[in-house]
């Protein structure tokens, strides 16, 4: 399996800088987050040529792999205008995935909790234009539900990529959105079983469970207003159940690719990277 390093808590640092840390950290593999210089949030890609010959003698002087890009784009949205422009910007990522002579995209379904059937309508549309080009670029792609995106559960989420019916789409679950999966319950080992041979990326990090028995999530004012709120933390700082998130990726044989993403501590980026690391090896590897 790969054990992957998403450099978020580094997007400030110039690319090559970015890549010596990951060495440095002692990560074999990046997974390229949105970053306002390569693949920002939303918007057209920021790449040219001299880029990519940048970032690709990088990794090849410091032995670090890029396992995967992850673009994230409005290509569920109702406005059809900016579901088009998505479209555009995600045929552009394909190319430059395929220049980083990398083969695997990962992103969210992204568009809006409160319109799910207008958004997976759009999200369709966007699919049959762009599968294609996938499957002829020799791309797979791995899909996550995420806090807000029109499919947040675990299950539904599954069952939407099966639907698709394409081998080189899969799921990718994020351990952080544990609570959004199944609506507070937290019971990872059934999630991960549901999703099954389908389940090939994995995003860990630790977060709280922000629910109230009242079903309503803390923090966001005023109470059922339609935001998210979590963090993606080092393991044991929050509330997910690891044991049952480890043995079942075990009992499962899981070989995929497992990313750390935590996000909430810049001051202790370093510690954080490494410490996960650590804990990964130990749970995956020994």
């Amino acid at each position: 399996m790969r054990i992957c390093l998403d450099p978020n808590m580094y997007r400030f640092l110039p690319i090559p800088k970015m890549v010596d840390k990951v060495a440095e950290l002692g990560y074999d593999y990046i997974e390229l987050s949105p970053r306002d210089d390569f693949l920002p949030f939303y918007k057209y890609p920021r790449v040219d040529k001299d880029r990519i010959r940048e970032f690709k003698k990088a990794l090849s002087d410091t032995g670090v792999k890029l396992s995967s890009l992850l673009p994230v784009y409005h290509w569920a949205a109702t406005d059809e205008e900016l579901r088009k422009a998505a479209v555009r910007n995600w045929k552009r990522a394909i190319e430059i995935c395929v220049e980083m002579d990398c083969d695997l995209m990962n992103t969210e379904f992204s568009g809006q909790s409160d319109q799910p059937l207008a958004c997976e309508n759009q999200f369709m549309k966007s699919m049959e234009e762009l599968l294609p080009i996938f499957e002829r670029e020799g791309i797979k792609l791995d899909i996550q539900a995420h806090p807000y995106d029109f499919c947040e559960r675990n299950n539904e989420s599954v069952d939407l990529i099966r639907g698709l019916d394409k081998d080189f789409v899969n799921y990718l679950y994020a351990a952080p959105h544990t609570f959004f999966y199944d609506d507070g319950k937290g019971d990872i080992a059934s999630m991960l079983k549901y999703a099954g041979d389908k389940l090939t990326h994995l995003i860990i990090a630790d977060t709280w469970n922000h629910r109230a028995s009242s079903g309503l999530r803390y923090i966001v004012n005023p109470p059922g207003v339609t935001a998210t709120v979590h963090q993606h933390m080092d393991i044991g700082q929050g509330e997910v159940d690891w044991d049952a998130f480890f043995s079942t990726l075990r009992e499962m044989k899981f070989d995929g690719i497992a990313t750390v993403a935590v996000f909430g501590f810049e001051d202790r980026a370093d510690e954080s990277s490494r410490f996960m690391l650590e804990r990964l090896k130990k749970e995956f590897m020994s």
